[in-house]
């Protein structure tokens, strides 16, 4: 892969429906400029989030803390919170106060993956990054990014391809969720090794 083609998109492709935007996002790189070089994955499964009316989402209710703020502002920026000892990265969508987000739950290793290795060792390569705390650590990614404008770099969304057959299905890890456990929000690349399972 030819890392000069890497170019952040602009600020107005976060400004989709949260939906569809879950769904363009697939194909895409999330790519991360680091000291040790250069980190890129291919997007390949993400999962939605609705807001307000969304009993899964952190901001149901419009709830507003200090951890779900950035949810309120415009598109485009990363929302990394912790879950366990994992970093989850999201990305914040929706107009301003509209609180939505998009999870990224899994992405293919295109560029660094030995850094990325040195960052989260693994014997089976598949299991490097098909999982959302998995991709944070192998990417390099915590909580100092929360807030982070994703059309610039260092950590960014790149434009890529869309993928030929794309799935939907129901969110994953979400038990407590009551009817929102069945909401089909989740969007993986068919067959891809990486999608989280």
């Amino acid at each position: 892969m030819d890392h000069k083609i890497l170019q952040p998109v602009h600020q107005s492709f976060f400004n989709q429906p949260t939906l569809q935007l879950a769904e363009e996002l697939l194909g895409s790189f999330l790519v991360h400029e680091t000291p040790n070089g250069l980190l890129v994955g291919k997007i390949v499964e993400t999962e939605a989030y609705l807001g307000a009316d969304d009993r899964a989402a952190h901001s149901f209710n419009n709830r507003r803390t200090k951890r779900t703020e950035i949810m309120f502002h415009e598109a485009g920026f990363a929302y990394v919170y912790t879950m366990h000892t994992h970093h989850l990265f999201n990305i914040v969508t929706g107009r301003a106060n509209q609180p939505e987000a998009v999870l990224i739950r899994g992405i293919e290793p295109m560029i660094g993956e030995d850094v990325m290795l040195e960052n989260r060792p693994v014997s089976k390569r598949a299991n490097l990054t098909s999982g959302p705390g998995k991709l944070t650590k192998a990417m390099g990614i915590d909580k100092s990014y929360y807030g982070n404008r994703l059309w610039e770099k260092p950590l960014y969304i790149a434009v890529g391809e869309r993928p030929q057959e794309i799935m939907i299905g129901n969110r994953i890890g979400i038990p407590n969720a009551k009817e929102a456990v069945a909401y089909p929000y989740r969007f993986w690349i068919s067959n891809n090794p990486f999608v989280s399972r």
